[in-house]
């Protein structure tokens, strides 16, 4: 039992990277968990805990459908991570808003008319847009895509409705997560899978910079928020403090796996969007939530390496 025991939990994106990490601690510390889907959703990642969850279906943009659990449910804590857009597939502008801003919007009206301990919002780095030094909280957003802005608009609702009806909503904005049951498309999974399967990786490039943060370390970010109060509308950083780079990043798998392979770079220069910066600046929840990662870059990946080793078939 954990800090979140016997604690009645509400999270949204369930099924997705962080949300199935966020359900798996949750329910570890001895949770009441309730999760929403959809008919469409794949459950892959909780195919072996779905006995010991609450499961609703429902979309986030039926206000009136939702409403109805949360009356049912009455959670005390919200974590929120549904999302739509992050993956560079997911290309419907009208999808975007409607599941990042109008979700947001709903779940928050819907949570307000009963009461709750703590709202967590999950928001992006992305919302910063390009920086030329490592982003601060009180940065001026300049998204550069249909997703940042979206994701911007939300948590800018939430900071807004938080400080207007003095509610609990906390926003966490995310850099780069990495770990356990990452889609096997993004960066790390895929180079670690090809590794291990003493493939080549096929990489974009190794210049590319991300502050790449290890889950167990983004799940701690969620947990401590419980303990604290008087946060109203605060927003705060989760990322390493560190960048690295994606070539950083290939030799360090290669290493773990001890296979023998050569990475094939994709792109011979840099997109006209990518960065030489994107570094978060985790003071702030160092100082209010005494958080900060305990996984550097070279022990998180370890620590991923060791798990998609063990549970490759998943991703079969």
């Amino acid at each position: 039992m954990g800090k979140l025991a016997s604690k009645n939990i509400f999270i949204t994106g369930s099924t997705g990277f962080i949300g199935s990490n966020l359900v798996r601690r949750s329910l570890e510390e001895g949770a009441d968990v309730h999760i929403i889907t959809r008919n469409r959703s794949n459950k892959w990642r909780l195919n072996d805990i779905l006995g010991d969850l609450n499961e609703y279906h429902t979309d986030l943009t039926n206000y009136d459908r939702l409403s109805s659990i949360i009356r049912e449910v009455e959670p005390s804590i919200i974590f929120h991570l549904a999302t739509y857009g992050g993956d560079p597939s997911q290309k419907d502008t009208k999808k975007i808003i409607e599941s990042n801003l109008m979700g947001t919007v709903n779940l928050v009206n819907a949570c307000k008319k009963m009461g709750f301990d703590i709202l967590v919002n999950t928001s992006s780095s992305s919302e910063y847009g390009i920086k030329s030094k490592s982003m601060y909280e009180s940065d001026l957003l300049e998204p550069v895509n249909d997703y940042g802005v979206s994701k911007a608009a939300a948590t800018l609702y939430c900071q807004a409705i938080a400080k207007k009806e003095n509610l609990p909503i906390v926003t966490l904005r995310l850099f780069s997560p990495y770990g356990y049951y990452e889609g096997k498309n993004r960066l790390i999974p895929s180079v670690i899978l090809a590794c291990l399967e003493g493939k080549n990786p096929k990489v974009s490039s190794p210049n590319f910079v991300r502050d790449f943060v290890f889950i167990e370390d983004v799940m701690d970010s969620y947990v401590s928020l419980t303990e604290t109060s008087d946060l109203l509308g605060d927003i705060f950083n989760i990322g390493s403090g560190n960048q690295h780079n994606i070539g950083e990043v290939v030799k360090i798998v290669m290493d773990l796996t001890g296979k023998i392979v050569k990475p094939e770079w994709i792109l011979a220069s840099k997109w006209s969007e990518e960065p030489d910066k994107w570094e978060a600046n985790i003071s702030k929840a160092n100082e209010y939530l005494r958080w900060g990662p305990k996984f550097n870059l070279e022990r998180g990946l370890a620590k991923t390496v060791e798990w998609f080793a063990e549970k490759r078939f998943l991703y079969e």
